[in-house]
């Protein structure tokens, strides 16, 4: 059983919206925070967004501020990742990631997450 079970994505167009969820199977504690990086193809993995379950802080890449939300729901630790006004540059495969990150500062650094999803494919058409 996956620590991490993601759920969402598929082909949109340009301008619609699509929601990806992520549930983690274990019980958060301490500085624990989830999120989304992506992958397009040829490229490296980037960071999209996080959310710290202390702060309750969510943090955004710049090139998706405005238009992406981040929240959770506490009850069975899942977080969300609401995508609106996408473009065909959000293409790519969004991994969902759960840790504990060293701090704020540190949220968006890939080699702090300790669990990773299997991906999910998101395309957006133009």
């Amino acid at each position: 059983q996956e620590e991490l079970e993601e759920s969402g994505g598929g082909l949109v167009q340009a301008g619609d919206s699509l929601r990806l969820s992520c549930v983690f199977r274990e019980r958060p504690f301490g500085e624990f925070a989830m999120g989304w990086f992506r992958q397009a193809p040829g490229q490296e993995r980037e960071f999209v967004a996080a959310f710290r379950w202390r702060d309750r802080g969510s943090y955004y890449a710049d090139s998706v501020k405005g238009r992406f939300t981040i929240s959770r729901d506490n009850a069975k630790p899942t977080v969300f990742l609401q995508m609106n006004n996408l473009k065909p540059e959000d293409t790519a495969v969004y991994f969902c990631a759960a840790g504990w990150p060293a701090g704020s500062l540190r949220v968006s650094a890939s080699s702090q997450y300790t669990y990773w999803g299997r991906g999910t494919q998101v395309t957006v058409s133009s």
